[in-house]
C-alpha cells in the first residue's frame, strides 16, 4: 500500500449554474497535405505549408467520406538508418496548457502492398509516443493520438519521426493545437509530466463521438455501452466542473440494475506499467432521486480510489493525479449501506504521465535557428529542439549532457550548404569546434571571438571572403584553423602565424598575402 503516498485523489462537488454558451475553441487546426484551406462543419482547417519545411504532400488512393483525410504530409525514410525528426512549429501563448491531436489515415500511401509504417511523435524535446496504425487501418479506420502539454516557449513543435521499426516513409493526416482553459487538469505538474491521452468515454452512450460544440475544447468523448445500461435521457444542467466535461455526456449513464456493485473493465484494453491520471464524473436527474440517496465507495483493482461518494443533481467529480496502473484495469462502484439506489457513472477520462525530456537551451536554439535562416538550403530536419529527444539531434549538431543542453559542435561538412554563416553563431559560446568545410558558403567570417572553448574551425573549400580577422590569434585553445580554397584577401594576421601550437591552412586564397617581415 505504500505507492498510494503518491497519489493526489480529491473530489470536488458543483452545484449547477448558469453558464454562456461555450464559444469555439482557440485552435490551430492544420489539414496536413492539403494544398488549401476548407471549412469543415463549420470549423476552418487551414494548409500546412507555412508550418512545416520539409515532406511531401500525396493524395491517398483509398476511397474515404472525411475531407481531412483526403491527403497527408509524407516524410522521407532515412536510409542510412540513422534517426531523423520532421516538425510542425505552431506559434502559441507562453504559459497555456495546449490539448494537441495528431490524426493518421494511411491511405496506401506508400503502396498498396507496404503496410502502413511504424514510427514515432514527439513534442518539443518529449518523447511522446509510437504511433501504430496497423490495426485501425485494418479495419478502415484513422487513428488518433491526443495529448495535453504547457507551452514553454511562443511556439510548440509537433514532430514525426522515423525508428527502428520504421519500414517506409512516416506520414501525418491531420494536427489539431487547441489552447484549454487554465483550469483543466490543473492538478498535473506540467512543468515536468505532459498528459497522453489513454481513453475517454460516454458511459451507457451508444452513438457517434461526442465532441465540438458539444465539448468547447473539441475533445472526444467515445461511447461505452454494457448490458447494465440504463439511459436517463434527460439533458442535465450539470456545470462547473474544473475539467469543464461536456453536458451531453450526463445525458445517459452506467448503472448497475439492483443496489449492489458495479464492476467493469475500464478502460478496454490493458494498460503498460506507468503512472495515471484519471478523473470520472457523475450525476443524475433530480427526478429520480426523491426521498432515496446514491452513496458508494469507488475501487480501482481493489484498492479504495474514493470512499462514501454520495452523487447528487449537482454532480461530482473524483480524480487521481497520480495512480500506479499495469494490465487490465477493473472499476468497482459498491453501495454503501443505507444508499437505496444503485451505484451509476457518466464519463471518465484517462491519461498516462509523460515525463518531458529536457530542453536546449533557449539562447543557442535562437542562434541556431539565425543559422538556419542564413544557409538557402539548411538541413531537411533543423525544426524542433535541436537536441532533444538524444536519439533525434539535428543533423550535424552535437549536445552536451546534464540538465544544462548546450550545443558543443557543428559538422556540416559536405553537406551542400549555401548562403552565409550568420553572425549569431558567436553567441553559442559552448561550441568547441566548427566544421563547415567543402559547401559553397560564402560572405565574411563572422566575429567568433566569444567562443572560449573553440578548439577546431573548418572553413575550407568555400567561397568565403574578405579579411582573415586577428581575434583568432586571441580564442585560447584554438589548435586547427582551416582556411584553404576560399576567396580571402589581404593579408595573414601576424599573430596567427606567431599563435603556438596551432595548424593553419591558408593555400589556394590567390589575393591572400603574408605580413612584411
Amino acid at each position: 500500500m505504500s505507492h498510494l503516498r503518491l497519489i493526489f485523489l480529491a473530489v470536488f462537488f458543483l452545484i449547477s449554474s448558469s453558464l454562456s454558451q461555450p464559444s469555439p475553441p482557440s485552435a490551430i487546426l492544420i489539414d496536413c497535405g492539403a494544398s488549401s484551406s476548407s471549412v469543415i462543419d463549420g470549423r476552418r482547417w487551414q494548409p500546412d505549408e507555412n508550418f512545416v519545411s520539409s515532406g511531401t504532400p500525396r493524395n491517398v488512393s483509398d476511397q474515404v467520406l472525411d475531407e481531412i483525410l483526403f491527403t497527408v504530409r509524407s516524410f522521407p525514410l532515412n536510409l542510412d538508418g540513422t534517426r531523423r525528426k520532421f516538425c510542425y512549429v505552431i506559434s502559441v501563448s507562453r504559459g497555456w496548457k495546449y490539448m494537441i491531436r495528431t490524426t493518421y489515415y494511411y491511405g496506401g500511401v506508400n503502396g498498396k502492398g507496404t503496410p502502413p509504417p511504424v514510427f514515432d511523435q514527439i513534442v518539443d524535446g518529449t518523447f511522446w509516443g509510437v504511433v501504430n496504425t496497423t490495426a485501425d487501418y485494418a479495419d478502415g479506420l484513422a487513428s488518433y493520438y491526443e495529448g495535453v502539454f504547457l507551452a514553454q516557449g511562443k511556439s510548440i513543435s509537433v514532430c514525426i519521426a522515423s525508428n527502428s521499426y520504421t519500414t517506409s516513409d512516416p506520414f501525418i493526416s491531420a494536427l489539431e493545437v487547441v489552447r484549454l482553459d487554465g483550469t483543466l487538469y490543473n492538478s498535473t505538474d506540467f512543468g515536468n509530466f505532459g498528459l497522453s491521452l489513454v481513453a475517454r468515454h460516454a458511459f451507457g452512450y451508444s452513438g457517434p463521438i461526442i465532441r465540438f460544440p458539444d465539448d468547447e475544447f473539441d475533445r472526444f468523448w467515445e461511447p461505452y455501452s454494457l448490458n447494465s445500461t440504463v439511459p436517463n435521457n434527460r439533458k442535465l444542467q450539470v456545470s462547473g466542473f474544473w475539467n469543464l466535461p461536456p453536458s451531453r455526456i450526463f445525458n445517459t449513464d452506467l448503472r448497475a440494475t439492483q443496489v449492489q456493485p458495479l464492476e467493469f473493465t475500464w478502460p478496454p484494453m490493458p494498460l503498460t506499467k506507468s503512472t495515471y491520471y484519471i478523473a470520472l464524473y457523475f450525476a443524475h436527474d433530480s427526478d429520480s432521486l426523491g426521498d432515496g440517496s446514491r452513496v458508494f465507495d469507488v475501487s480501482v483493482n481493489g484498492i479504495t480510489y474514493y470512499k462514501e461518494l454520495s452523487v447528487t443533481p449537482a454532480g461530482a467529480v473524483i480524480f487521481a493525479s497520480r495512480w500506479p496502473l499495469e494490465g487490465l484495469t477493473t472499476l468497482t462502484l459498491s453501495p454503501r449501506s443505507g444508499s437505496n439506489l444503485p451505484p451509476l457513472i457518466n464519463g471518465g477520462e484517462m491519461f498516462e504521465l509523460i515525463s518531458l525530456g529536457g530542453r536546449t537551451l533557449v539562447r543557442d536554439v535562437t542562434a541556431l535557428n539565425a543559422i538556419k535562416s542564413s544557409f538557402k538550403n539548411a538541413p531537411v530536419d533543423w525544426n524542433g529542439d535541436p537536441c532533444m529527444p538524444k536519439n533525434y539531434t539535428w543533423s550535424g549538431v552535437t549536445c552536451s549532457e546534464g540538465p544544462r543542453i548546450r550545443i558543443v559542435a557543428l559538422n556540416l561538412t559536405s553537406m551542400g550548404l549555401s548562403g552565409s554563416l550568420a553572425t549569431e553563431v558567436g553567441k553559442l559560446t559552448g561550441l568547441s569546434s566548427i566544421w563547415l568545410g567543402n559547401n559553397s558558403l560564402s560572405g565574411s567570417i563572422p566575429d567568433l571571438s566569444s567562443l572560449k572553448l573553440l578548439e577546431s574551425v573548418h572553413l575550407e573549400d568555400n567561397r568565403f571572403s574578405g579579411t582573415i580577422p586577428p581575434f583568432f590569434g586571441g580564442v585560447p585553445h584554438l589548435r586547427e584553423l582551416y582556411l584553404q580554397n576560399n576567396n580571402l584577401t589581404g593579408q595573414i594576421p601576424s599573430n596567427l602565424l606567431q599563435k603556438p601550437g596551432l595548424e593553419l591552412r591558408t593555400s589556394g586564397n590567390p589575393f591572400l598575402t603574408q605580413p612584411p617581415r
